[in-house]
């Protein structure tokens, strides 16, 4: 074995690892180009159809690979970069390809009623601090949660109201209070959710009794209507059924959250109306209260005239029922009457 030198065994372990390690730069006959946002990068260059057949399939596409990869993290260290925690990080800029999605993005959650409310009159949250000072316990405690500042559950003694029962037992009636705002908040909770999904919420059925008389009975079978799919729409009424009572009609208010401008002219109009002097004139109501009184008193004239007539066609002499210018009854027949003696007679001739 032919011995060999300190160099030349240096220059083939440099050699091997030149070949292990390949260098950064990758030569293209065409530039890539990058969407550094999305770190993608398309290569536009041909394949050769004779490399992929001399070479293995998998050792050419891996080889294409891992130049593409060095081109892309090449392009990305050309960011600016800064320190985050010992750690140096680069500054990708906002993505220029839209990348399609298997699903629609998500949509924000509405907001609710309150929160629209607060938008639209200016109402800001304020940040409140999580700790405040006990006076009880002499210390800074959370505001909310387990062994909270000020907490009035932990009372040995609650004082009872002028205006309450002596005997009601005060503890159950805050326990009790505080289950009902709880549960108050869970329904307002659904509520904004069914309103954010635009669901019909239906109405609050009947509490069962052992006995119930016939309005109960009623509004019973028109809750169980209602509470079908279509809201009671296609369903059949039982035979001699009667339109349940009081039922009454929506009323309309109008809302809270909507056009300052329209809420503007009324309270303007309001002003107005408070500041003058003189009332306010709907001309058209006054025309139509006119011409009704006018309306009124002629019909009234008319009727006066008519039943004065009347009187005084009954007391003028030969004109009364009895003959009309001798063609009355008694005229008819012969007979004498109330000036009828001129009358013609209309019996048959030759038998008077």
């Amino acid at each position: 074995m032919a011995a060999c030198s300190v160099e030349e065994l240096l220059a083939q372990a440099r050699q091997e690892e030149e070949e292990k390690l390949k260098s950064i730069s990758v030569l293209k006959e065409l530039d890539l180009d990058f969407d550094i946002g999305n770190l993608l990068a398309c290569d536009k260059n041909r394949i050769e159809s004779r490399d992929f057949r001399q070479k293995k399939k998998e050792d050419f596409l891996r080889s294409l690979a891992r130049d593409n990869t060095q081109l892309l993290v090449n392009e990305i260290w050309k960011q600016p970069t800064e320190r985050v925690e010992e750690v140096i990080v680069a500054k990708l800029p906002d993505p220029k390809t839209p990348l399609p999605r298997e699903k629609p993005p998500p949509k924000p959650r509405p907001p609710t009623k309150w929160e629209q409310f607060a938008k639209l009159k200016g109402i800001q949250k304020k940040k409140k601090t999580n700790l405040v000072w006990d006076e009880t316990a002499k210390e800074w405690r959370r505001r909310w949660g387990y062994k909270r500042a000020n907490d009035n559950t932990k009372e040995w003694l609650i004082e009872v109201p002028e205006t309450a029962d002596p005997n009601e037992d005060q503890f159950s009636k805050r326990v009790k209070a505080k289950k009902e705002r709880v549960a108050k908040n869970e329904f307002n909770r659904l509520k904004n959710i069914a309103r954010a999904q635009k669901v019909k919420i239906p109405g609050m059925g009947l509490t069962p009794k052992t006995q119930q008389n016939q309005d109960e009975l009623s509004r019973a079978v028109s809750v169980a209507k209602t509470s079908t799919a279509s809201l009671g729409r296609f369903q059949d009424s039982l035979p001699k059924e009667k339109a349940p009572k009081n039922k009454g009609k929506k009323r309309k208010f109008d809302p809270l959250i909507g056009d300052f401008s329209n809420e503007r002219q009324k309270q303007l109009e309001l002003l107005k109306t408070m500041g003058s002097k003189k009332p306010k004139l709907d001309v058209t109501m006054a025309v139509n209260k006119q011409m009704r009184e006018e309306d009124r008193e002629e019909a009234a004239a008319k009727y006066k005239k008519g039943a004065g007539k009347r009187g005084r066609k009954g007391s003028m002499p030969g004109k009364g029922k009895g003959g009309k210018g001798g063609k009355g009854k008694g005229g008819k027949f012969g007979k004498a009457g109330g000036g009828g003696g001129g009358g013609k007679r209309r019996g048959k001739p030759g038998k008077h």
